[in-house]
């Protein structure tokens, strides 16, 4: 099994209710945004939570694409 190298890392998280229904927007925009310059490597979605806040973290892995 072998190692994927990356060059770069872009984290979104959040708490709120409201912000997590837009996190599929916002991850979306971002990948958009960078299609021209970067190719995603790998990708970890982190659920955690305790008695009163649930937290969503998307953590994207990418190598920059050669200029």
């Amino acid at each position: 099994m072998g190692v994927t190298s990356f060059t770069g890392v872009k984290v979104f998280s959040t708490t709120l209710a409201r912000d997590r229904e837009n996190m599929g927007e916002n991850i979306t925009k971002w990948l958009k945004e960078n299609l021209n310059n970067v190719d995603v490597v790998d990708k970890v979605v982190t659920q955690s939570s305790d008695k009163e806040f649930h937290c969503l973290t998307i953590t994207i892995f990418y190598r920059a694409k050669a200029a």
